[in-house]
């Protein structure tokens, strides 16, 4: 072994935890230089696992910066380039003088493990990273001035930092990847809708999307009153009631309570204020009586938690698909939601980041997710007889144009008539009830505009082609009977709703009572 330099810092080893040393690989790390500075292409192999923090020798950490400098202007490095880097930055003398960069290389023989010693590097920087922030998080605990919830908050989305720095990227070879596209089209040539993707109920809207698409995040954006929530309602029913398929919802915006309202309004077709006072008349009682049994049994599952962060809605999708195969989700609204622990210089930021959280949640599960999202005003500036009116436009979209740029589809809900108080377009054309679902970014297929019907007094949207038959009577409603005793399901009606994750059919679950991360 050379001798030591006389410029060569000592290490002073950092008795931080009840005298244990935190993990650092010391001998590795100098590996990993020397091969950097040896080989010429052993940068590029490890620029995406290391960064200067990720060594622990605050001398390596400095030689390292070098590299990384050298490397982002694509200029040769080696020990001359290294050391003249570092004489630049006045750091020379801190990473131990020329004699040990040369020693460095000396060390090394060749660079041929360079890419999985860095990776022992970057483990043991993300093992003291994991004790910084347990370390921080126990003594916060036992300070009482902290607010536990707050706490939890700040901790989850530290945690989440620190897991994000240890992402994979993991290369396929194209040949299964064809395999599961063609299975795929199989699949979907065997169905007898002929869609590879989950159905909606919308006719036309599934022909133009062939299905919600797993992984997709789908945007569907409006302004106020013009229906959001009504629409994923009657989506949410429709692919519960007629296709069995699990829906979460994840409401924001109103309570458990307050959405079923909305729900059997949807399905038994009774006036909202009718349902809130409780005078029906006897017909309207038969009614509600009879087509609310098409939602008891249902897979439908509603979160009514205000203010969801990020960090909690992973936590609590991955749960309901795992114990409840969950295969859909609706968020109601994006703009609602935080990212509690993570500091942001601005609003904007922090709508990016759940954006892009949200696709990165998609792609994990597998499963579909619709995010609802508010427009800004630009939509009430522009004048109805503009070039597009009162449409809404991608540049409409509130707080982030990253949410433009992480989903798969964005859709806009408009209604000409609530612009038009006389019922009629400019062309004398008869507008009521029509409602535009206007799909204005397609990643993998056509743009186009779908007409829907509008049921204002029932917070209901239909097929445009549909007549007045009631809905709701589908592969579930045959399932079950219809002459049953009614009371047989009126106590899962009364029961409470308490926040939390529930059913449709009252069962609770609190939120307190949820598991813990998986």
């Amino acid at each position: 072994m050379p001798p030591q330099s006389k410029d060569k810092p000592a290490h002073v080893s950092k008795f931080d935890h009840g005298g244990r040393i935190p993990p650092s690989a010391l001998d590795i790390e100098e590996a990993v230089l020397g091969a950097l500075m040896l080989e010429k292409d052993a940068y590029t192999a490890v620029c995406d696992l290391l960064k200067p923090e990720s060594f622990y020798e605050p001398a390596n950490q400095k030689i390292y910066a070098a590299i990384q400098s050298l490397g982002a202007a694509q200029e040769s490095i080696d020990m001359l380039t290294v050391t003249e880097r570092l004489r630049q930055n006045g750091d020379l003398e801190a990473a131990g003088g020329p004699l040990r960069i040369s020693e460095l290389t000396g060390r090394v023989v060749s660079g041929a493990h360079v890419e999985y010693h860095a990776r022992l590097v970057a483990q043991k920087y993300l093992a003291r990273e994991l004790i910084k922030f347990a370390s921080n998080i126990e003594a916060q605990a036992f300070d009482e001035s902290y607010d536990v919830d707050d706490l939890l908050q700040e901790a989850e989305g530290k945690l989440f930092e620190i897991s994000q720095r240890n992402v994979k990227k993991d290369v396929t070879q194209i040949d299964p990847v064809i395999n599961a596209a063609i299975e795929q089209i199989q699949i979907a040539a065997n169905r007898a809708s002929g869609l590879s993707g989950l159905e909606t109920g919308f006719h036309e809207l599934d022909k133009l999307t062939s299905g919600w698409q797993r992984s997709d995040l789908i945007i569907i954006a409006a302004r106020p009153a013009m229906g959001k929530t009504a629409f994923v309602l009657s989506m949410a029913k429709n692919m519960a009631v007629t296709y069995n398929i699990p829906v979460a919802i994840f409401s924001l915006e109103m309570s458990n309570l307050q959405l079923v309202n909305r729900l059997i309004q949807n399905t038994c077709e009774i006036e909202g204020e009718k349902i809130k006072s409780g005078q029906l008349s006897p017909v309207e009682w038969d009614q509600l009586m009879a087509r609310v049994k098409n939602l008891f049994s249902a897979p439908l599952y509603i979160d009514d938690t205000a203010s969801l962060s990020i960090f909690e809605l992973r936590t609590k999708a991955r749960r309901l698909v795992r114990e409840h195969n969950v295969s859909f989700i609706i968020i109601d609204y994006l703009q609602l939601m935080n990212a509690s622990g993570m500091k942001f210089g601005s609003r904007e930021q922090e709508v990016s980041m759940i954006s892009r959280s949200l696709k990165q949640l998609a792609k994990e599960l597998n499963i579909p997710i619709v995010a609802l999202s508010q427009l800004n005003r630009s939509v009430e500036n522009r004048g109805a007889d503009s070039k597009d009116g009162k449409r809404p436009q991608l540049s409409d979209l509130r707080e982030s144009g990253a949410i433009e740029q992480d989903a798969d589809i964005v859709c806009f809900i408009h209604r000409p008539e609530y612009y038009m108080r006389s019922g009629q377009d400019a062309a004398g054309n008869d507008i009521r009830g029509l409602a535009e679902f206007i799909v204005a970014k397609h990643r993998s297929g056509r743009v186009d505009d779908v007409k829907m019907r509008f049921k204002s007094r029932f917070a209901r949207f239909e097929n445009w082609d549909d007549n007045d038959a009631p809905m709701g009577q589908g592969q579930r409603a045959s399932r079950l009977n219809t002459d049953s005793d009614v009371s047989d399901f009126v106590p899962a009606v009364s029961s409470p709703f308490t926040g939390g994750t529930a059913d449709i059919s009252g069962a609770t679950s609190a939120t307190d009572d949820a598991p813990a991360p998986f």
